[in-house]
């Protein structure tokens, strides 16, 4: 960590959900508490495992292509490869039509419940001030708002 002091951090795009163990998670708490000063707030979203979001994610459902300036079209999909309780493991196949050339990426995301979530604010020294809707997103994803003690 940093020898940091800060009054606000941020984690986006649900990257709380890439720490798939509790000691990863409670170690990325325990550094953004450790760079906070006292009364700083860390906010972060993570999706709503009560809406179940990983049964939409269908190559069907989650296709795209997007024109880029230097590729072309660019195709992207999500395909779900595997579900172990929290763990949802999918993959994310890129195509660039100009060349063909395709990259294919797996990740692993824990689904948190909104409960296991406070829990381990509480545990790394936060007081969760404020739980919300992402306003982009109403309904699908936990927005948190802590502070340190």
């Amino acid at each position: 960590m940093l020898p940091l002091q800060v009054d606000l951090a941020f984690m986006t795009a649900n990257v709380a959900q890439v720490f798939l163990t509790d000691e990863d998670w409670l170690g990325t708490l325990t550094a953004a508490h450790s760079a906070l000063r006292p009364g700083g707030r860390l906010i972060f979203e993570s999706r709503d495992p009560e809406r179940r979001a990983w049964e939409n994610w269908t190559p069907d459902s989650t296709r795209e292509v997007i024109r880029t300036s230097h590729n072309g079209e660019v195709e992207t999909w999500v395909e779900i490869t595997h579900l172990d309780g929290a763990l949802v493991t999918f993959d994310s196949p890129t195509i660039f039509h100009n060349d063909g050339a395709r990259i294919d990426s797996t990740s692993t995301l824990r689904f948190r419940s909104r409960d296991e979530l406070t829990a381990s604010l509480k545990h790394a020294g936060f007081t969760v001030e404020d739980v919300r809707d992402a306003p982009d997103r109403p309904g699908r994803e936990l927005v948190f708002v802590a502070r340190k003690n």
